[in-house]
């Protein structure tokens, strides 16, 4: 990558003054600690602000080795916090607090030049770097101001190991010092207040309360009533002690001449009134003469933030249909009980309960009333929980109980059985009435299975065993249900020579630039052209190729047929873009998929940009595995998407280390855009979470005008779907290539 001109001309700069990469530099200019100490002094605001920030980063990025650092605006080190072992190393180099970086004599490095281009943040990743010591780091700065005279202050910068870089944490840091440049600017036009005319307390949204001396109250505002339920007649003159958990804060302000910031309190006054969540703030307060006037407190509503934030995690853990706990939930809390059961010995019981015959409802009644039925399904469940159980809705008309502690398998057949009575009642749904049965598997762990995965499988396995025996009926798991039927061998038979013949075709769906309509990609799809059966779609086959080990030879064959398609197409002078091929978790998993990919690169002659490998969130869940194959992949040259995201199991402290390009949203959650603020909420939250990460975001599923239009006002990147073009043949999207691109261009 092409670097920077301003580091290239600090570069040539040093290089031209003599400087030696090899030797390290000794700062010329060094605070002793009596100059050091006065200079904290002077910045001693500046700092508990900074701290403040700075611990929140190193708290958000916990087990990233980094040491923050702030320098005033002549680059003096004034303080350093963070990673022990970095500040050891850089501490024996010479580099700590007291020290000051020049151009001239510390060579190219992020606090001079943070402050020279005091505009724009700043990074010097690995050889940025003059000297050769600091090649293997990645260091971040910004400046930071009063932004009210433009006064420039400092600098805060981050330092950390080349391997650990991140365009994150320059996102972070900007925001970062944006919060300090905000919380200084308040603090100092609070200071030029004076402090008895300051407060104009029934004109903020603040709740304001003002003590004397002897801890009375002086004034209690509007928002002070709101926040404490409590009436202004009733509190003034009372003391602040009877303010319950605040009032010991700022009774401590006047006693002790204790300070407190953002500290976080709610207000419940009864079950009829709106929950408050504020930040509270307790002072002392003294005149000119430094003494005792009495003391203020203040609290901000952060109560939209809070439900915000609770309706975020809230969307991403529960289905929107029937408010179950969906996957992700599921496979967030189960392995947990599974740990917890290792250590004990305990039993837990997975059951897999399916509806039967739901889909010949759905077809009959339409998706409208399917899901009305679902609703109810869910409400019964939910009223046969017992304590400490839940239920999830894992997709479609499946749910998956847990049941910890289960005991022997008689108790656990016998509350599935209680499960299963629940569809004895009819569903009466518009006036008539319905007999809906399920089936349901159950798993034993550790008998059945020693991961939640395994488990899953398993009593997805049992439930069907169970379907087959009839209806409403349940069944434990056992190694003989995998046998296979006739069907399925004759299935798996012809799957083999399938790969024989070479009887598979690639279907190619476009993926288009959401703003100016440009064609960006194609992902390629497997089909399966029987030779008496016709086309075989692949949900008939996958999951069979999948259990015999079959689809590691069908992945190795659509990665290679796919570069050669968009070799091919590039050599007859279609525009290059790329082709997104789909990964298998036993691809994924395999040591050699690295191997493969370079050989397939390299006997195709595809540019490896070409190329975009899409996993889904499923298989990032072993990241001791994903983490290093991810970036060995990426250090390929080629593009890494994550497809499905948000229906899998994936952590936001693990997505941000993980090597990839960008999220393809879920076509489920770009359907029900068309459905309500849900489904859009859903959507415009992983697409600004993307964002904030540097990802890219393809929308898969685009049906309707509709929904294109949302995802270009929320900034999507690309979409792909039957809006513009299902998937074809390569034959017929090259001979129609020209047709399909202006229907591209008129439809966006």
């Amino acid at each position: 990558m092409e670097k920077p001109e301003f580091i290239v001309q600090s570069n040539l700069f040093c290089k031209d003054i003599g400087m030696d990469p090899k030797v390290i530099p000794f700062p010329q200019k060094i605070l002793s600690p009596a100059e050091l100490k006065h200079r904290r002094e002077e910045y001693d605001e500046i700092l508990s602000v900074v701290s403040f920030f700075g611990e929140k980063i190193l708290h958000f990025l916990k087990g990233t080795p980094l040491l923050l650092s702030v320098s005033d605006d002549n680059g003096f080190v004034l303080h350093m916090m963070g990673d022990e072992m970095i500040r050891k190393t850089v501490s024996d180099l010479g580099i700590r607090a007291g020290i000051q970086f020049t151009e001239s004599i510390m060579g190219t490095n992020v606090v001079n030049l943070s402050l020279k281009y005091n505009q724009s943040p700043i990074q010097l990743i690995g050889d940025d770097h003059f000297h050769e010591y600091l090649h293997g780091s990645a260091c971040y700065a910004v400046a930071f101001r009063y932004t009210d005279i433009n006064d420039l202050l400092g600098s805060v910068s981050i330092m950390t190991a080349k391997e650990f870089q991140n365009p994150m944490m320059m996102t972070m840091l900007a925001t970062t010092v944006d919060s300090i440049e905000r919380e200084l600017l308040l603090r100092k036009q609070n200071r030029k207040l004076n402090i008895l005319n300051q407060i104009i307390t029934d004109n903020t949204r603040n709740g304001i309360i003002l003590t004397n001396r002897w801890g009375e109250i002086t004034s209690f505002n509007q928002y002070a009533e709101l926040f404490t339920g409590k009436s202004k007649e009733e509190m003034l003159g009372t003391n602040v002690q009877q303010l319950a958990s605040m009032g010991e804060y700022i009774y401590e302000a006047i006693n002790n001449g204790s300070t407190y910031e953002d500290i976080q309190i709610t207000f419940e006054h009864s079950a009829t009134e709106e929950r408050q969540v504020g930040l509270f703030d307790a002072y002392p307060l003294f005149d000119e003469k430094k003494k005792l006037l009495g003391a203020f407190g203040q609290f901000r509503s952060i109560t939209e933030r809070v439900i915000a934030e609770e309706k975020y995690n809230y969307l991403a853990n529960h289905d929107d249909l029937t408010k179950l706990p969906n996957r992700r939930f599921y496979m967030d809390k189960v392995p947990h009980l599974l740990q917890h059961a290792s250590s004990t010995g305990d039993q837990v019981a997975i059951v897999c309960l399916d509806l039967d015959r739901f889909k010949i409802i759905n077809d009959t009644l339409g998706h409208s009333s399917g899901d009305l039925l679902l609703v109810m399904v869910a409400e019964r469940l939910k009223e046969i929980l017992e304590d400490g159980e839940f239920v999830a809705r894992m997709g479609g008309d499946e749910f998956m109980f847990v049941f910890n502690n289960a005991g022997c398998q008689e108790v656990v057949l016998e509350r599935v059985k209680r499960i299963l009575q629940i569809f004895k009642e009819p569903f009466n749904l518009d006036g008539y009435e319905f007999h809906l049965t399920a089936s349901a598997g159950i798993s034993i762990y550790p008998k059945d299975g020693h991961d939640l995965e395994h488990l899953m499988i398993t009593a997805d396995t049992a439930m069907y065993s169970a379907k087959k025996r009839g209806l409403n009926m349940s069944a434990l798991y056992s190694p003989e249900m995998n046998i296979t039927t006739r069907e399925k061998i004759v299935l798996e038979s012809s799957l083999r020579k399938a790969i024989e013949n070479n009887e598979f075709l690639l279907y190619y769906q476009p993926q288009v630039n959401i703003r100016s309509g440009e064609l960006k990609g194609v992902e390629a799809l497997v089909r399966w052209m029987h030779p008496t059966k016709g086309l075989i779609p692949p949900n008939d086959f996958i999951p069979i190729a999948e259990e015999t080990g079959l689809i590691n030879q069908i992945d190795r064959w659509v990665l290679r047929t796919a570069c050669e398609q968009n070799k091919k197409w590039q050599e007859q002078g279609l525009p290059p873009f790329r082709v997104s091929v789909n990964l298998s978790s036993q691809e994924f998993l395999d040591d050699a998929l690295v191997d493969v990919v370079k050989d397939v690169l390299r006997d195709t002659e595809l540019e490896p940009k070409y190329l975009d490998l899409e996993i889904t969130e499923t298989m990032t869940m072993n990241v001791d595995h994903a983490i290093p194959m991810l970036r060995k992949l990426h250090a390929l040259g080629i593009q890494i998407s994550m497809d499905d995201f948000g229906t899998g199991y994936s952590s936001l402290n693990y997505l941000k280390n993980f090597s990839i390009n960008r999220l393809k949203i879920d076509q489920s959650f770009v359907r029900d855009i068309s459905k309500g603020s849900n489904g859009m909420n859903i959507v415009s939250i992983i697409i600004a979470m993307a964002r904030s990460m540097n990802l890219e975001v393809v929308a898969e599923g685009v049906e309707e005008k509709e929904q294109l239009r949302f995802l270009q006002i929320q900034k999507c990147n690309e979409v792909q779907g039957y809006y513009f073009s299902p998937p074809i043949p390569a034959e017929e999207f090259e001979a129609s290539y020209a047709d399909l691109i202006s229907r591209i261009k008129k439809l966006y």
